[in-house]
């Protein structure tokens, strides 16, 4: 099993940054990928940035390219979301995901709130 725990939500006035972090533990040797989605209230989940493991080949939703940067930190098994230029458009839960040799995300983190207010 594999646990993953985010932090760094909160409440942002649109223009600033926050940062978010993902660490996980237990069974991560297996990691491919780990990724960033969010849920806006009365709306799907999506996908907004993922990071390759090996590689570290980076991934972006077009709606946060030149905003958001993802890196990983290998050693300590963490992911961050370096978030610039927040929009109320970002506001919502971002979860956290790692996908396994499956190359499914199998894993979620509880969620933690970002909201930009105008």
């Amino acid at each position: 099993q594999v646990q993953l725990v985010e932090s760094g939500g909160g409440l942002v006035q649109a223009g600033g940054s926050l940062r978010l972090s993902c660490a996980a533990s237990g069974r991560t040797f297996s990691t491919y990928r780990m990724g960033w989605f969010r849920q806006a209230p009365g709306k799907e989940r999506e996908f907004v940035a993922a990071i390759s493991w090996s590689g570290g080949g980076t991934y972006y939703a077009d709606s946060v390219k030149g905003r958001f940067t993802i890196s990983r930190d290998n050693a300590k098994n963490t992911v961050y979301l370096q978030m610039n230029g927040l929009k109320p458009e970002d506001t919502g839960v971002y979860y956290c995901a790692l996908a396994s040799i499956t190359r499914q995300y199998n894993y979620w983190g509880q969620g933690t709130q970002v909201t930009v207010s105008s």
